[in-house]
Formats: C-alpha cells, structure tokens, sequence
C-alpha cells in the first residue's frame, strides 16, 4: 500500500490539463474500513494537501458523527476522490474530475484494502462511476433508495454548501439518512476497536 500511496501522489498523468501542478490528495490503508469516494478536491485541499479540509469535510464529518482524529484515522477511513487534483473552476463551481483518475488508480486501492465495511459513494460523479450499470436513476432517487445498494455501498448527496437547496427540497435525508449513516458508521468504529 505505501508504494501504491507513493505513486498515486507522484502521479503527473494529467499535467499540462489542470490550472496547478498535479498534486494528488489520498489518504488509505490497508486497514482502512469505511471508503469515502468523493469528487476532486476544491482550491483549499489542493494548497493544504488534507483531503476534504474544507466546509464540505466539516458538514461529512457532522453526517458522519466522527471527530476530525477519527476522520484523519486512516485504519478507519480511506478518503478516495475520484479526481485526486484540483480540476479548475468552471461556470458554476469546480469543473468535474479528471476521468483518467478512477480507472488508473481505484482498483489497485481497492485490493489492497482487505477489510472494507462500507463503500461511501458521495455525489453523482462516484455514483455514476460505481453503479454504471443501474440506468436510469437521478442521485436523489439513488439517495432515496439507499438501503437497496447495501451493504456493498451508500450513495449520498455531496456535503457541499451549494447543496443546501437540494437538501431544503429533500428534507428526508437529513431525518433519515444522515441518523442511519451515524449509526452505521459507530458501529464499524466500535467493531474495528474489539
């Protein structure tokens, strides 16, 4: 896993295409038990190089119920972006990820982790990516329907502020949802400390 970790964060695939010098942002072991697939990193992550130590990392770790130690406990939590740099501004926010990323380097990640409990799938990029083969779904419907892809993964919404409207018109996944994912996460802490 070290080596993989060492050339996944030298990886320069994409240099030349992102506004700054490729800067992969990563965090796993193998013991590593809930992996968090999210988008890419924003501005902020990139420079500090911590992965989600933004508003959208504060607002995961209030779904999740976890303090930032246990958050940054790699034998708990892999943080796999499925853009591992920052991809650059767009019209209306950051420019979706890097499509070489997740096909280059999730797999190996994969397999070196050996006692995963839950696969975290955050926003529509990992959804899309990870459950190709379920057509015809929107992320709400994915979110809504949330027990259906366990106990393989669990889709949710993107902890970003500019979801606020998508939670306000989707008041259920904050009451059902977000106490459920609580839940489940305790329980894989608690079990991993036996």
């Amino acid at each position: 896993m070290e080596e993989l970790l060492k050339e996944i964060r030298a990886c320069i695939i994409c240099k030349g295409q992102l506004p700054d010098f490729p800067r992969p942002v990563v965090q796993a072991s193998v013991e590593s038990k809930i992996v968090i697939i999210g988008q890419a990193p924003g501005q902020k992550v990139q420079h500090s190089g911590i992965p989600w130590d933004d508003q959208s990392g504060n607002e995961l770790r209030r779904w999740l119920g976890v303090s930032k130690e246990q958050f940054y406990d790699d034998k708990l939590f892999a943080l796999v972006p499925m853009g591992f740099c920052y991809p650059g501004k767009g019209n209306s926010g950051d420019l979706p990820p890097r499509s070489e990323c997740a096909p280059r380097w999730h797999q190996s990640l994969m397999a070196e982790m050996k006692d995963i409990r839950l696969i975290m799938l955050i926003g529509q990029y990992a959804q899309n990516y990870y459950l190709r083969d379920i057509k015809n779904t929107t992320l709400t419907e994915r979110v809504r329907d949330f027990k259906n892809y366990l106990p393989s993964f669990l889709p949710i919404v993107h902890p970003s502020p500019r979801n606020k409207i998508w939670q306000k018109k989707n008041p259920w996944f904050e009451y059902e949802v977000v106490p459920f994912l609580r839940d489940l996460t305790a329980d894989i802490i608690q079990l991993s400390s036996i």
